[in-house]
């Protein structure tokens, strides 16, 4: 104690130099103490430290500590209780704008459940760090994989097609556990958001309000990374209602239609149905067409004529159109297209 007064941090071998007594003695003997609330163990393993637990003293130690990575074995994992813990040992949280602190409790809840609910992997590694003008953070499984996920669960055919159905938003693999909104709504609170999973790399970018999909080298299970900038003005609430109804229900999704587009920019009918499979549970339907010159007269009467009479009640918002993919689309709505 008195080593403590004197240099407020100290660690187990500092104790264990000073005394000549075993590591598993000065051990017990500093567990004793935090049983009693005497001294607080910051960090772990070998960045382990020990400080009297008095106010003055976490809060100086707490400040120094602006990152942390963890190994976590999945068995009775709860992500509350990880993310608490986090707040309370390091500095990473403190004097963090409400905002900020909403949406990456928020993100980083919904990822690191979605890791130990779906992933079906005995480890899951975590990393948070902050630095002066972002915080960011990964959560890496070595699990089933996403991609491989999707693909299994909705018989899909290749991960193109299982990154299409993720991108809808309302997708989810485990219907009674999961609303499937989760990686949706981080990817539009977060400044730049991958997830890396078999030989893909999908990364959301809201600072240029664009998605893209990158080959990578093969990658066993899934690795996700959200970060944002400290000096953001988006708020968690604001998202929020931009897709869901009154009763707070997830009611509107929006679907990029390039993504969609396979060599050639005339987009067929087989591919219409993909873009809206899966679509029937949404109140509200925003199709961007941005980056798209034409569409086939097949794509625009599938969903335009067809779908739209199947689901009448369903608002299908057209944005970032040419006049050539428009001239389409309202043909279709007039029934103007040989069938």
């Amino acid at each position: 104690m008195d080593s403590l007064r004197k240099k407020e941090i100290v660690k187990a071998s500092d104790i264990i130099n000073l005394t000549g007594y075993s590591r598993t003695y000065i051990n017990r003997f500093f567990q004793k103490l935090r049983d009693e609330g005497k001294i607080i163990l910051i960090g772990k393993s070998n960045r382990a430290r020990y400080i009297l637990a008095t106010e003055n003293a976490v809060s100086k130690v707490r400040k120094q500590i602006m990152s942390v990575t963890r190994v976590l074995q999945n068995k009775d994992l709860l992500e509350d209780v990880i993310l608490t813990d986090i707040k309370n040992s390091t500095g990473i949280f403190i004097r963090i704008p409400k905002n900020i602190s909403d949406i990456i409790s928020y993100a980083f809840l919904e990822m690191l459940n979605n890791a130990i609910e779906h992933s079906r992997s005995k480890m899951i590694k975590i990393s948070i760090k902050r630095d002066a003008e972002s915080v960011l953070f990964n959560v890496v499984d070595k699990g089933v994989g996403v991609y491989n996920n999707i693909m299994k669960k909705k018989h899909l055919k290749n991960t193109m097609e299982a990154i299409q159905d993720l991108l809808k938003g309302k997708q989810t693999m485990v219907a009674e556990m999961h609303s499937g909104k989760g990686i949706f709504f981080t990817s539009k609170v977060a400044d730049i958001f991958i997830i890396q999973s078999s030989h893909k790399k999908l990364i959301f970018n809201s600072l240029l309000d664009d998605v893209f999909i990158k080959d990578i080298k093969k990658k066993n299970g899934t690795k996700v990374s959200f970060s944002i900038g400290l000096n953001t003005n988006r708020h968690l609430e604001d998202i929020f209602k931009q897709y869901t109804d009154e009763s707070f229900e997830f009611s509107k999704t929006k679907v990029t239609v390039r993504l969609y587009r396979v060599d050639t920019q005339y987009i067929s009918r087989s591919q219409a149905r993909r873009i809206i499979s899966g679509l029937e549970e949404f109140k509200t339907i925003v199709l961007d067409f941005e980056g798209i010159e034409m569409v086939g007269q097949g794509f625009a009467d599938e969903i335009f004529r067809v779908w739209n009479l199947q689901y009448p009640k369903i608002s299908i918002v057209v944005v970032n159109a040419d006049e050539n993919v428009k001239f389409m689309i309202n043909r279709a709505k007039l029934g103007n297209v040989s069938r």
